[in-house]
């Protein structure tokens, strides 16, 4: 059975590269492009990793991050943020959330499905 991952962008470019990238390592991809839809999906599939962008239209990725964490059945789930945003005071608050990572944007094509394999239990 493949890996189930979500993969969280509100945009569509980096949406499609990152979950091309995933399914030529064998994953089984779902995506979303806004908080709603990826709290909708992620419940929905229960993926075994969660790759999430920090900024999105209606809702921050650590806002759902935190989300994520009180519900039973997402709590253990790891999330990897993936953000442009790469100060250390935004790489603190998003390592803050317990099981989480981060990769920064742009994301390298050649390495960025293997980082994710490392954060798969």
């Amino acid at each position: 059975m493949k890996t189930k991952i979500v993969v969280v962008d509100d945009n569509a470019n980096n949406l499609l590269l990152e979950k091309d990238l995933l399914l030529m390592a064998n994953f089984k991809v779902f995506t979303a492009m806004n908080a709603k839809d990826a709290l909708l999906t992620i419940r929905r599939e229960i993926p075994e990793v969660i790759i999430l962008d920090v900024q999105l239209p209606d809702m921050s990725g650590t806002e759902i991050a935190k989300i994520l964490r009180d519900e039973i059945e997402t709590a253990n789930i790891p999330i990897i943020f993936v953000t442009a945003s790469v100060l250390p005071a935004d790489i603190d608050q998003l390592l803050c959330i317990p099981n989480s990572a981060y990769i920064s944007k742009p994301i390298n094509t050649r390495t960025f499905a293997k980082e994710i394999s490392s954060y798969i239990k």
